[in-house]
């Protein structure tokens, strides 16, 4: 029977003509054999325990036909906190991580020890971001909105999973918020801002739901929504938080000043994507 180690290899190999990150190949063996009690390295070089063996070629062959490695393993670590993804679920990235941590960040440096905050992570997805919050500063209440309902799902049972207080609503961004009245301190969004003129890689347009992907012909049509109706849900001194994406800080900065042209009481955070 083949060994750990050659099985990667051999893995390695079938996927060396490909676009498929050799890391990824490396992650999916290193998961498996975490969630089996295998330590990996310290197996390396022994025989592969055979229903690992057929997991791993299972996965193997998904990630040949480019799904996202998150897909094939049903989940994705965030901020050190495991999220279950599927079909209806955008994959959580590093970049909404460096959000997380601005946002707390700013929380430190801008509000009282003692100052309880209302917050709302918009068009949640998978939760990410309003678990991450939720369960790294305790003084906050936090609200989170999604408009598809299979997606809503995934992101309550990421919450339980992960012990976060989070009251969802199945809606469209803000307006859960309006009809509950619900004032804010904090409201953070990663909504949809790819162009949808922009050509994606197969692994992201064929595999990941496209309601989570495009923003209109500029990519900024959710943050119009936002920032149109932000001043109904926010406090008078608030933080809005986005991730944007490349090349959108100049022309969202616009918006927000034609929305929010007394910016004196209103602090932003912006997290580019990488182009």
């Amino acid at each position: 029977m083949i060994s750990y180690h050659e099985m990667i290899k051999e893995a390695e190999k079938r996927a060396s003509q490909t676009a498929i990150s050799l890391s990824s190949i490396k992650l999916l063996m290193y998961e498996l054999t975490q969630a089996n009690d295998i330590d990996l390295y310290a197996n390396y070089h022994k025989e592969v325990d055979p229903k690992i063996a057929t997991l791993f070629t299972e996965g193997l062959n998904r990630l040949l036909d480019d799904e996202p490695l998150a897909y094939v393993l049903g989940y994705q670590w965030f901020y050190g906190r495991k999220l279950k993804v599927n079909e209806h679920v955008f994959i959580p990235r590093y970049e909404t991580e460096e959000l997380c941590a601005y946002i707390l960040e700013v929380i430190d440096e801008h509000f009282s020890a003692n100052e309880s905050l209302a917050v709302a992570d918009v068009a949640c997805g998978s939760g990410a971001i309003a678990i991450t919050l939720a369960c790294e500063e305790k003084k906050i209440t936090c609200y989170a909105s999604e408009l598809n309902p299979n997606t809503l799902e995934v992101a309550k049972l990421n919450a339980l999973d992960n012990g976060a207080d989070i009251t969802f609503f199945n809606g469209d961004m803000l307006q859960p918020l309006i009809d509950n009245n619900i004032k804010l301190d904090i409201l953070v969004s990663n909504p949809p801002y790819i162009k949808t003129s922009e050509d994606l890689d197969r692994s992201v347009v064929d595999f990941e739901p496209n309601m989570a992907l495009f923003g209109g012909e500029d990519g900024l049509m959710f943050y119009r929504i936002i920032l149109s109706q932000a001043h109904k849900v926010l406090n008078e001194r608030a933080l809005l938080a986005f991730e944007i994406g490349y090349q959108q800080k100049e022309e969202l900065l616009l918006l927000a000043k034609e929305y929010f042209p007394d910016q004196d009481r209103m602090l932003f955070v912006y997290v580019n994507l990488s182009e």
